[in-house]
This record gives C-alpha cells, sequence and structure tokens, in this order.
C-alpha cells in the first residue's frame, strides 16, 4: 500500500477535524521550510520521527554498464533522511 499526497492530506484532515485545503497548505509549507533549510546546508530534527540533512558525494570513478567504459562520476549533493525511534517501531 502506498499514500501519496492527496491521501495524506485527506487522512490529516480527517483525523484532526480541519479542512483538505488548510492541511495542504501546512503540508506545504512544512516541505518548503524543509527544502530550504537543508538546502542551505541546515538540519531538521523532529524527534523520534525523522532527521533531514544535507550530505555530499565525493566524485568517483564509475563504469558504463553497456560498454563497460571508465567513466567519471561528478561530485553531487544530496539529502540524508533518518528515520527515528518512533518511526522505526511502527515498522516492526
Amino acid at each position: 500500500m502506498s499514500l501519496n499526497k492527496s491521501e495524506l492530506v485527506a487522512a490529516v484532515a480527517a483525523h484532526t477535524g480541519e479542512s483538505q485545503a488548510a492541511v495542504n497548505r501546512v503540508v506545504d509549507a512544512l516541505f518548503e521550510t524543509i527544502a530550504k533549510e537543508v538546502g542551505k546546508g541546515g538540519k531538521v530534527t523532529i524527534p523520534g520521527w525523522l532527521t533531514v540533512d544535507k550530505g555530499h558525494r565525493k566524485a568517483r570513478t564509475g563504469r558504463n554498464p553497456q560498454t563497460g567504459a571508465t567513466i567519471q562520476i561528478a561530485a553531487a549533493n544530496t539529502v540524508k533522511v533518518s528515520a527515528g525511534s518512533k518511526l522505526k517501531a511502527a515498522v516492526k
């Protein structure tokens, strides 16, 4: 089973009694705030639930799977998301 954004908004709205429009604005603002903070190198922690942080992957040598030729893979910034204890416990 998978939950997309509109289903998440509907579920939260039903749980809280808020309108779907209000919940949608909050969800959008939450992810925009996380993206802005992580984008400038910050870290967002919601204790027990998750941590979102900016990471960095060094440049490395790879191999083209079709030709076997060696290629250079450029360095890149990444996003690290770590599950907190409450989220991990929910999966057990």
